[in-house]
């Protein structure tokens, strides 16, 4: 059975989480204080760590970083009540695999959970390279053959989002779900306008183009 960590404060949402998921066939382990979580995680055979962000004795940025630094490879799933941009930015610079923002409905976390499972273990790179398209993640740069990209954060982490996910199709609603506020107003044009900013950047100037539409589902950056 896979096992999964729980590092969350709030006991109800411990509790909650726990329930579910073992109900759901899985292996649960809690912890209510970050330097507990980061013990476990270095020491336990874990498949995966969901950890929330705002705990007591070393926050989960912290427990991210040191289990990167440690060369822990356990996808990390984070849970937010933060919905700023630079909490995204910083989620996909420091390696987490995937992030919910608080409140959020558990089939939509299982659903993650499951989607992180099957993809597996990945250590996330410094530096992602599609074609000519640089993106140094702790300089927060871009660049395309060479060339130094004026960027926004929502731009850089729109960016970075589809370029971890290179050659996946990702919909309005995951993009809206993890560059912008969880419960995004699905009626707004917003990702398409973000996506027609970015494209005027990464792809217009170039004659090889990375970002691709797919016609009523969202968009994918691929090599061909």
């Amino acid at each position: 059975m896979m096992r999964i960590l729980i590092v969350e404060d709030e006991r109800k949402a411990a509790d909650y989480l726990h329930k579910g998921l073992s109900e759901s066939g899985y292996v649960c382990d809690t912890a209510a204080r970050g330097d507990d979580g980061l013990h476990l995680a270095l020491t336990e055979p874990f498949d995966l760590v969901i950890l929330d962000v705002m705990l007591p004795g070393r926050d989960g940025w912290s427990v991210l970083s040191s289990l990167r630094r440690a060369g822990r490879e356990t996808p990390v799933l984070m849970l937010t009540a933060r919905d700023a941009v630079e909490d995204r930015v910083k989620g996909l610079e420091t390696g987490a695999d995937d992030y919910l923002v608080k409140p959020f409905a558990f089939s939509e976390l299982l659903a993650r959970v499951r989607s992180i499972l099957r993809r597996g273990p990945a250590r996330q790179p410094d530096v992602l390279q599609v074609a000519d398209l640089e993106i140094d993640l702790p300089r927060h740069r871009a660049s395309r053959a060479g060339q130094r990209l004026d960027l926004t954060p929502k731009e850089f982490a729109l960016l970075t989002l589809l370029a971890r996910r290179q050659g996946e199709v990702l919909t309005r609603t995951i993009i809206s779900e993890l560059v912008w506020e969880m419960n995004f107003d699905s009626d707004t044009n917003v990702v398409d306008v973000a996506v027609r900013r970015l494209r005027t950047k990464v792809d217009d100037p170039f004659a090889q183009k990375l970002i691709r539409t797919v016609r009523g589902v969202g968009y994918v950056l691929e090599t061909s």
